[in-house]
């Protein structure tokens, strides 16, 4: 299962609010001290009102807003963070892991884990609940497992899976000492292989074309498991409905109804208000400003395994040139971005420094510190080497061509806007016109997939804590999550080889190390990271800002 999805800035509503302290890379701007004084054991807390199952309300209903995506197989590549979260309650939960990422397993699924290595290989055998069957009364065994990986393991190509990596290094599924046994047997090691198998794919579900086609705008309940099942689906409105699920074997579900209603994000928090939902993302200062105070309402905010990055897309004409991307780079003023972002808001971090270690992780180091600083003056510099020279309007000139860049904008977002102005004027001061080209939230999905675009602003989030399992979708030349396009052969084969070490440490240490080569492509930038922050009704339980942890639906509900 993929563990970053792609969000448009447009739609951070939907998913987190962040703030961030402002770090210098030139030694002259005012943040300085900011970054210096910045708090770091924020952007650690867990804020989500934890309650044990047996002291959550029998009944009740949960509403917040979301739908289901254009694609809602959470595994493909086309899938975003709204799939994965509303995949997650009517489709098997089996391994979750901690706020910090301690790995959990569920009972409900695997009775017991076993992880073995022998001979360098590692073995993993999973033995599935004598229970456990998908909705439609096929049994969930080893074949769930198999289908799983054979789909996702890039073996065939016609699967538009969103990440192999794991899966390719998987030799093998095989029955166990009967059918409710699946025993996974490595090429190595993995150490993060619990992430593979977090959810599985019913195996009708796991053909080319129902992989790729069929939850495309459709719920398969039938091909589901758990405590809730789909009770409707409006494909007018997009509002969604779970209740109960008469099937389910574990322990049920404390609500009668779970419901998602379809709206914008600025109708969200007018909803929240006026107490038709019972929780949304408070997105920038107005926002939370609005529901502060609210009576009956908490304000719950924590650490985020978000970050916001800017790519460049290394195969349009413009930006195939490294040293235009590099010079790009240096005149990205982040703190500026950065304030911009999280006006208003009370709260300060360091900037992320990586694309798969957050701050708050054991093993986190600023690698874009490390390759990059903010220098408009060695911008100028690096163009007028590779030929950019100042034209008569300010805009440099090489062969006759102007140096412009398209920036996409998705949708009519305040913050969205702001940023691409303030890109607009740091890019300008080195001689480079940016362009701003509008597109619909909807398009998101086609503008990653065909590549159609020059910088693109999007977002991303780590559903596990595993860094190494991730480096490959956003710095592999051949993988299709790399929306970049960047890389090397060379270097894809240094990516690999962090996955292919046991150690937690080493690994994230070799992680680091090779991220810093993959950031001197250029091609990838990240921005700002800082917390989540809703507003929750009162008494709502396990919801909130909850890091890596993603309490099971069976879990949430009303304190008593």
């Amino acid at each position: 299962m993929r563990s970053r999805l792609a969000l448009p800035i447009a739609l951070i509503a939907a998913v987190s609010v962040a703030a961030t302290a402002c770090q210098s890379s030139s030694g002259k701007s005012s943040s300085d001290a900011a970054a210096k004084d910045a708090p770091k054991a924020a952007s650690s807390v867990a804020d989500y009102n934890p309650q044990p199952y047996d002291n959550i309300k029998d009944g009740g209903t949960y509403t917040t807003a979301g739908t289901f995506d254009d694609q809602g197989n959470p595994f493909n590549v086309n899938a975003t963070l709204t799939a994965s979260r509303v995949w997650s309650w009517y489709n098997a939960d089996a391994i979750t892991y901690s706020p910090t990422g301690e790995v959990q397993y569920n009972p409900d699924y695997y009775s017991d884990v076993k992880v073995s290595v022998e001979g360098g290989h590692q073995k993993v055998v999973l033995t599935i609940n004598p229970k456990a069957v998908f909705n439609d009364g096929t049994p969930i065994d080893w074949t769930a497992i198999e289908a799983t990986w054979k789909a996702n393991n890039g073996s065939d190509k016609a699967y538009s899976a969103s990440t192999t990596a794991g899966y390719d290094g998987i030799t093998s599924v095989e029955k166990g000492v009967d059918a409710k046994q699946a025993v996974i047997t490595f090429k190595g090691v993995d150490a993060s292989w619990s992430s593979l198998f977090t959810t599985f794919l019913h195996p009708k579900a796991a053909t080319v074309d129902n992989f790729n086609q069929a939850y495309v705008k459709k719920a398969h309940p039938e091909w589901g498991a758990g405590p809730y099942t789909v009770g409707s689906w409006d494909e007018h409105s997009g509002n969604i409905t779970f209740v109960r699920n008469p099937k389910w074997w574990g322990k049920k579900g404390k609500l009668d109804k779970r419901v998602y209603v379809n709206l914008e994000s600025a109708a969200a928090v007018n909803a929240f208000k006026n107490g038709q939902l019972d929780y949304t993302s408070a997105v920038d200062a107005e926002s939370l400003k609005q529901i502060k105070g609210l009576a009956g309402t908490e304000i719950r905010s924590g650490g985020s395994p978000f970050e916001y990055s800017l790519n460049f897309n290394t195969k349009s004409p413009i930006l195939s040139e490294k040293a235009v991307r590099q010079a790009i780079q240096e005149s990205v003023d982040r703190p500026q971005i950065a304030k911009i972002q999280f006006q208003g808001l009370d709260y300060k971090e360091p900037l992320p420094g990586s694309a798969v270690l957050h701050s708050f992780q054991k093993g986190y180091q600023d690698n874009v510190s490390a390759v990059l600083k903010y220098a408009p003056d060695e911008a100028r510099k690096t163009l007028d080497a590779a030929g950019w020279k100042p034209g008569s309007d300010g805009v440099r000139v090489k062969d006759g061509k102007k140096l412009e860049v398209g920036y996409t904008l998705l949708g009519d977002d305040a913050l969205g806007k702001a940023t691409a102005g303030a890109l607009t004027a740091m890019l300008k001061q080195i001689g480079v016109r940016l362009v701003i080209k509008k597109a619909d939230d909807a398009d998101f999905s086609k503008i990653l997939s065909e590549r159609n675009f020059d910088l693109f602003l999007s977002g991303n989030r780590s559903m596990d804590p595993f860094a190494a399992r991730y480096l490959c979708d956003f710095y592999c030349s051949d993988h299709d999550s790399n929306i970049t396009g960047s890389g090397t052969p060379e270097l894809n084969k240094e990516i690999t080889a962090t996955t292919e070490i046991a150690d937690l440490d080493a690994q994230n240490a070799a992680v680091n190390e090779v991220e810093q080569k993959a950031l001197q492509e250029y091609a990838f930038l990240p921005l700002f990271s800082g917390p989540s922050t809703y507003g929750v009704k009162k008494g709502l339980a396990n919801v909130g800002a909850t890091i890596f942890y993603s309490p099971l639906p069976e879990t949430i509900g009303w304190q008593k």
